[in-house]
């Protein structure tokens, strides 16, 4: 099972907030996300597979997005969670919104930073790349590079910093492992941009997300259950860049009816 942390509401709640951080990161990137909901819910952390604390699968694993949320739903079922909040960063956001396609009755509202639900030419051309050296260079080259390529700014750099040093714990077979599932990125993300949940969502995006904000701005107009949040000088992790709002914008959509 994953490795997960469980923080009592202090106010004596029995509603739960689940957190999924995104590649390369663990559940040490919500710090500043525990010590603020958990005055109002339940607070699940996870770390997802060879993140954090959670071990790295066995030699010859093939990692896939159904594999993936499987592992979520174990943790859950687990702490007998049946409903809970969801937020999610990143990859985070994807595995959050497949969830909700595979199992929608689990899911209460979802709160979203940096999400991806389309790759621009940039975006592609990284994954392309990636793919080419990864064979023949350290991972961490490579995640160092698209880092600092998609939270280029010195507004980001607090969060670019975090990722990297969470990343340099992954080993090399376990990002192999990881990248592999770009391969099937593309039509998991065709089928959330196509599907209207019809679950509440407020999409919190740093203004400087250059590669991600544009879809999520047409996804907000076609879905009814969507809402958008644009935070300034925050980029793709933007719940490091800018916490304070992050977290009163989250807790304002999560606690009205």
């Amino acid at each position: 099972m994953l490795h997960y942390k469980v923080y009592k509401a202090e106010n004596n709640s029995t509603q739960w907030i689940t957190f999924i951080h995104g590649a390369g990161g663990s559940s040490s990137i919500w710090f500043h996300q525990v010590r603020f909901f958990k005055a109002f819910f339940n607070v699940l952390l996870i770390d997802l597979r060879g993140h954090g604390k959670s071990n790295a699968s066995a030699e010859g694993t093939q990692y896939s997005f159904d594999l993936i949320t499987n592992d979520i739903l174990k943790v859950l079922n687990h702490k007998r969670i049946s409903t809970s909040h969801f937020v999610g960063i990143s990859l985070g956001s994807i595995l959050i919104q497949k969830l909700i396609q595979d199992h929608p009755e689990r899911v209460q509202k979802i709160g979203l930073g940096g999400a991806i639900l389309n790759l621009n030419f940039q975006s592609r051309f990284l994954m392309f790349m990636g793919k080419l050296t990864q064979r023949i260079l350290p991972f961490i080259w490579i995640y160092t590079f698209f880092a600092y390529v998609i939270m280029p700014y010195r507004a980001h750099r607090k969060a670019r910093a975090l990722f990297i040093k969470e990343a340099k714990k992954i080993s090399q077979n376990e990002f192999k492992r990881w990248y592999k599932l770009t391969a099937n990125l593309l039509p998991i993300l065709e089928r959330i941009r196509n599907l209207d949940v019809k679950k509440p969502t407020l999409y919190i995006m740093g203004k400087d997300d250059f590669m991600f904000l544009p879809f999520v701005k047409k996804i907000v107009l076609l879905h009814q259950s969507a809402e958008l949040i644009i935070v300034k000088d925050s980029g793709h992790v933007v719940n490091i860049d800018q916490p304070d709002q992050f977290n009163s914008k989250l807790l304002s959509f999560l606690i009205k009816d």
